[in-house]
């Protein structure tokens, strides 16, 4: 697998807040991956990517449960840890993945998509994303949309979709209105962070992209960057401190 280097430091600080992940319950953790429940029907999936700069990596995903089946934001890193996630839900939660969506087109969303595939499990992307796999040689999401797709888990709906560049020129979000929780990925920064990597970001959109979205979803409650600790809309006002010009 061709893994894309991703040059940052991720500073981490405790966030202070009932929402954070420093107060959920881990569900699951092994070398690879950690689970943590954020909601009554929402998860987060931590796995690590190896870097050249910085060592392991840690990397955050999302699940949502209902109804006998899960939906899956953004794969885990690599094979193992998303193999170690389905039979997880499989085996434990006793629910069926029925999709998986990728956020943008780096291995962080990526990494484990094979085996997704290999389990029979349907993938879903934003056509530019599926575009950009293509010429980088990564794994390719089999099912494009144009701008938005709403997704049935159970009898709920997670919306995702196309708000505008900031972290690359592909990166969606994804909103699970039923328990107001945001997965806004590496294009929504943790407190305390830096920057990151910028090798295919839009600076000069980013905080525009992120107005955008804070005013499409203004009952956000939770919030889950793409890189250490949840938060809530605080996050997404922090970020666009950080990118505004």
């Amino acid at each position: 697998m061709k893994v894309k280097e991703i040059l940052f430091p991720i500073f981490l600080i405790f966030f202070i807040g009932a929402r954070s992940q420093n107060s959920t319950h881990t569900n699951y953790e092994s070398e690879h991956l950690k689970i943590q429940k954020l909601t009554g029907h929402t998860y987060v999936h931590i796995s690590y990517l190896e870097t050249q700069d910085y060592g392991k990596v840690p990397c955050n995903g999302m699940i949502v449960i209902d109804g006998g089946q899960a939906l899956v934001v953004d794969t885990p890193t690599n094979d193992v840890a998303s193999a170690e996630l389905i039979n997880w839900l499989g085996n434990q939660k006793g629910v069926a993945v029925k999709a998986v969506v990728a956020t943008h087109f780096h291995d962080d969303c990526l990494g484990g998509l094979h085996v997704f595939h290999k389990r029979g499990i349907p993938s879903y992307a934003y056509q530019k994303t599926i575009d950009l796999a293509k010429q980088a040689d990564l794994a390719v999401p089999q099912n494009a949309f144009d701008s938005d797709v709403a997704l049935t888990v159970g009898q709920k709906e997670l919306k995702c979709g196309f708000i505008g560049e900031g972290h690359t020129k592909d990166n969606i979000v994804c909103y699970y209105p039923n328990e107001k929780v945001l997965f806004g990925g590496c294009l929504i920064k943790s407190e305390g962070a830096g920057k990151g990597y910028l090798g295919d970001a839009n600076l000069h959109e980013w905080s525009n992209t992120v107005e955008s979205l804070k005013h499409k979803y203004p009952d956000v409650e939770v919030v889950i960057p793409g890189h250490g600790n949840t938060g809530g809309m605080g996050l997404l006002d922090y970020t666009i401190q950080m990118f505004k010009e």
